[in-house]
């Protein structure tokens, strides 16, 4: 079974950097946009959940896009968060994002208002009809409160412009059917299943952990495309450190810490989010070492 790769295989979901006044450190976004870019990356997540769309504007999100396309010259796909709980603003951000040059949308299920999948289904059809940009679908029932039926994929995939499934359920068993019957591309969503989901047919990741092993995540999924499966299990086993790390706490607060270790640009995070602890910090600094992580 061989299955399109409508965004390439690796992406990351970009932290914002902010300065220490919690503006957006403009310079952070382009040196970090070129980092993702030099360490194999074939696309960039901007204004998603790592990258603390909550709390930045609609204008900032249209000035991040904007930036990192600029920074990569257009040799990454830029995909650019466009979903929240209302579906009338989503399809404005949508709207906005594909005048702003994004390559694909992320759009995420309604959250905290646990629609019924009727509402989630009409949702992610709107969003796909107000653009001709391609939509990524992201299934995150841990966030959202509630899942992607895998019937409600199903029919979803047969929208032209819906194109890929970003999932981070947690439920192999589930995916597994989905791929079967939809034939849609799944990205793992969830860094330590990143194996586990290509071993039952996703076509590759959507990163919190390529912030940091970017490369080696490159190297798990050229090994796996190429048939050294057990290459790629080694690699998969060095990394769990960085993995379980990476999530002790909020992944964006972590992350940032990790870019700060390795004197790359992440800055602070803005409320209701708070920075790392230096006890935090110290335990981050243990696993991204038994991971392999060069730090500063």
């Amino acid at each position: 079974m061989s299955l399109p790769t409508p965004f390439g295989r690796l992406l990351t979901a970009m932290v914002t950097p902010f300065k220490d006044d919690l503006t957006i450190d403009w310079a952070g976004v382009e040196k970090l946009a070129s980092h993702l870019q030099s360490t194999g990356h074939d696309g960039i997540v901007v204004n998603g959940t790592t990258g603390e769309a909550p709390t930045t504007s609609d204008e900032e999100k249209l000035e991040i896009i904007k930036v990192v396309k600029r920074a990569t010259g257009g040799k990454v796909k830029v995909v650019a968060g466009a979903g929240n709980n209302e579906t009338s603003h989503s399809i404005e951000q949508a709207e906005m994002a594909a005048q702003a040059g994004a390559d694909g949308l992320l759009v995420v299920t309604p959250y905290y208002n646990k629609p019924p999948q009727a509402g989630i289904e009409a949702h992610f059809r709107a969003m796909a009809d107000a653009t001709d940009v391609p939509v990524m679908m992201y299934d995150i029932p841990g966030r959202t409160g509630v899942p992607i039926e895998p019937d409600t994929i199903c029919r979803l995939a047969e929208h032209k412009n819906i194109v890929a499934l970003k999932d981070a359920k947690g439920d192999v068993a589930s995916t597994s059917w989905v791929i079967k019957r939809s034939g849609i591309p799944v990205y793992s969503g969830d860094d330590i299943l990143n194996l586990p989901l290509l071993s039952v047919g996703a076509v590759g990741f959507v990163s919190v952990c390529g912030h940091t092993v970017g490369a080696r995540l490159r190297e798990m999924l050229d090994s796996w495309f190429s048939g050294n499966s057990s290459r790629a299990l080694a690699i998969h086993q060095e990394l769990l450190p960085v993995y379980t790390g990476t999530f002790r706490t909020q992944g964006a607060i972590l992350t940032k810490a990790a870019l700060k270790l390795m004197g790359l640009p992440g800055g602070k995070v803005r409320l209701p989010l708070v920075d790392a602890t230096e006890a935090q910090i110290s335990q981050l600094r243990e696993d991204l070492k038994q991971g392999g992580v060069k730090l500063n």
